[in-house]
């Protein structure tokens, strides 16, 4: 009897064990959930603040309802990310690593881009950025997915009162390396000419669309480069990210570089070097063909406000009206292409 006893007590602590240890998300589904994740973080906030120069790491509880209703509490913690937003934004973004947390482990480290300074506004910044890299994940699987987030801030020493804003997260690096079977090359100098001339193309289109000239190839700015694990002869493929200083999101902070000679960022600017009329027109039918399927994504997007909704899809109309238009796309894309 003791020894079934025994027998049965350890096959419970066993069985709960292996319950409680499963993995509350699924990495790759959870990008696929278009449901926002109600989440709340509990961490100490005039810390991040004041701390947000320093790449230095905080504890944090995160707090999320699972699809079965029941509520999720685990241990985790915070490190300020960022170049500009954590200089100008009341509160920096943060990446949220999980790598110690029993049942979130296979998140990995996320990225989690929250407002800038609060208030409607800049929720709509935040809303039409995320549309950004759905824009994106339209045109080509080699792309960051994202999910939308319900976030409440809420601070551990009571000081501050709780912040409830609209977030998302941004997949992590490894991940989009591991479903396209690539590695990331890391801090890696090379021109974009030396990268997958394809996908170059598509980025460069991509970039002129949204109206972006806040990234850079040769200096690894808001370029990730992923490279073939089967096939050692295959170009490093670019991968855009950061998109707050688009054109098509027109953030109040954001100014053009000097170095464009424009005065706003709504002025498009290619930044591409020339391609044959055969490749552009292979990218352009990549828009095209997907047109229908972008504006559809801003018009159905309850979240946003009509007015942003209009001036989205204004903005992506001119694009469109240059692509589909020969002598435009010879001027913007051949003739007058970078070429150094």
């Amino acid at each position: 009897m003791t020894l079934i006893r025994s027998t049965l007590l350890i096959f419970l602590v066993t069985f709960c064990t292996c319950i409680y240890t499963q993995p509350a998300f699924d990495s790759v589904k959870f990008f696929h959930e278009e449901k926002p994740l109600v989440l709340k973080l509990t961490t100490d906030i005039s810390n991040l603040i004041s701390g947000k120069q320093k790449d230095v790491s905080q504890n944090a509880l995160f707090s999320c309802k699972l699809p079965d209703s029941s509520e999720l509490k685990e241990n985790i913690t915070i490190t300020v990310r960022g170049h500009m937003r954590r200089s100008i934004c009341n509160v920096p973004p943060v990446k949220l690593n999980f790598k110690k947390s029993p049942r979130l482990s296979s998140l990995n480290s996320l990225k989690l881009v929250t407002v800038c300074r609060g208030g409607a506004f800049d929720g709509q910044l935040l809303l039409k950025e995320y549309l950004v890299y759905k824009i994106f994940n339209l045109l080509t699987d080699k792309s960051f997915r994202v999910r939308l987030v319900n976030l409440t801030y809420e601070d551990t020493k009571e000081r501050k009162k709780p912040m409830i804003w609209d977030a998302f997260f941004v997949e992590d690096v490894d991940a989009l390396a591991k479903r396209e079977k690539c590695k990331e090359l890391n801090n890696i100098k090379t021109n974009s000419e030396l990268t997958d001339r394809k996908q170059m193309t598509l980025v460069n289109l991509f970039e002129f669309m949204i109206g972006n000239t806040d990234w850079s190839v040769p200096n690894n700015h808001n370029i990730k480069l992923l490279k073939s694990k089967k096939d050692s002869l295959q170009r490093p493929i670019p991968v855009p990210y950061d998109f707050d200083y688009s054109g098509l999101v027109n953030a109040e902070y954001a100014t053009p570089d000097p170095i464009m000679n424009v005065e706003s960022v709504l002025t498009r600017v290619y930044r591409g070097f020339p391609r044959k009329m055969e490749e552009l027109q292979e990218a352009i039918l990549v828009f095209n063909k997907q047109k229908e399927s972008i504006y559809a994504l801003i018009k159905n997007f309850a979240p946003l406000s009509s007015r942003n909704k209009s001036e989205m899809t204004d903005y992506l109309d001119d694009f469109y009206k240059i692509i589909n238009k020969p002598s435009e796309v010879k001027y913007y894309f051949i003739d007058n292409a970078r070429t150094q």
